[in-house]
């Protein structure tokens, strides 16, 4: 992602976190800072779901103000254990808070967002979808997917939030756009939705992947990039197969290439994931249907409250939600 506007130009929680990230960059009796110059210094992104700033080599990154204190620090402390550390982004120590601070609160707290910080990493080029990492992507889901935790952290870890963002997707489209053309097919495809399978398996997984969830690290130049994982903000126990609903349900709708899907598909076998068996569909069409039906709802909602026409990508998860509807009603 490129840096928008500078940080100073925006509230006074990016002004603080842009302090943060600065600390964070530049401790105590470091070099003088230099990164504005060169660009490095910026609002990566600004979100309800999310805010994170850049300085330098590193990110600092406030949450969701409904993030579950508890699942936020299990989660934290996962993407921090060593034997995932080829495989999730870790998270950093966070420097003392600038003062002076919007209010008192924790260091690790602004605004009642908890705050994290990361390293910096060049995510996926857009511009570039021939060079979109799918087999890397693949095999990092499928390496998360096979990690071996004692029954009792996976027990004790919070539930994988893919169905349940799913669920929230299609409530914020009630909300946002209950008079749509379009809404009444979503909806229809969503009731052909059934609830988690019993007999699924109960794995780490992401619970949010897509291409964006993945960032370059440096390396040697004769090397190979590196990528990793990020964003464990939807990490925990669930069925894997919603890890590769996404991309399953890009295929489905006629988005992602058959041979891109087989690619991604090809290495996650390859690496021994265990989401998918010899007909993967078996666990993979309720995932699907229910990414395509979240990706449809929050078109909706997003195109009402910014009062534009769906694009051409919108339509055509309106047009699969329609033929969902339509094969399991017909």
């Amino acid at each position: 992602m490129t840096p928008t506007q500078p940080p100073s130009a925006r509230s006074a929680p990016l002004d603080h976190l842009a302090a943060l990230a600065r600390a964070a960059a530049h401790p105590p009796g470091a070099a003088p800072c230099g990164c504005a110059d060169g660009g490095l210094v910026g609002v990566l992104a600004d979100r309800e779901d999310g805010t994170v700033v850049r300085h330098g080599a590193l990110v600092v990154k406030a949450h969701a103000p409904d993030t579950d204190p508890e699942a936020h620090r299990a989660r934290l402390a996962l993407a921090a254990r060593p034997d995932l550390a080829g495989i999730l982004l870790a998270p950093l120590p966070l420097p003392l808070p600038p003062t002076p601070t919007p209010a008192p609160t924790a260091p690790d707290v602004l605004a009642g967002r908890p705050v994290t910080v990361w390293p910096y990493g060049p995510p996926v080029d857009p511009e570039d979808p021939d060079a979109a990492p799918w087999e890397e992507a693949a095999r990092l889901l499928a390496l998360l997917h096979r990690t071996p935790l004692p029954p009792g952290v996976v027990d004790g870890l919070p539930e994988m939030r893919a169905p349940l963002k799913a669920a929230l997707a299609v409530d914020r489209m009630r909300r946002a756009a209950p008079d749509h053309p379009a809404a009444a097919t979503v909806l229809a495809a969503w009731r052909t939705v059934p609830a988690d399978r019993a007999d699924a398996p109960r794995l780490l997984c992401h619970g949010d992947f897509h291409l964006g969830q993945l960032v370059r690290l440096a390396h040697a130049p004769s090397g190979p990039p590196s990528w990793r994982l990020i964003d464990v903000d939807d990490l925990g126990a669930g069925d894997p197969a919603w890890d590769l609903a996404r991309p399953a349900a890009w295929f489905a709708a006629g988005i992602l290439p058959p041979e891109v899907w087989s690619r991604f598909l090809g290495a996650y076998r390859e690496a021994d994931g265990p989401a998918v068996g010899a007909d993967p569909w078996v666990r993979l069409d309720v995932p699907a249907r229910a990414l395509t039906v979240q990706t449809a709802a929050l078109a909706l909602a997003k195109s009402t409250a910014e009062r534009r026409p769906l694009d051409e990508v919108e339509e055509v998860m309106i047009d699969t939600c329609a033929r969902i509807a339509g094969h399991r009603t017909g």
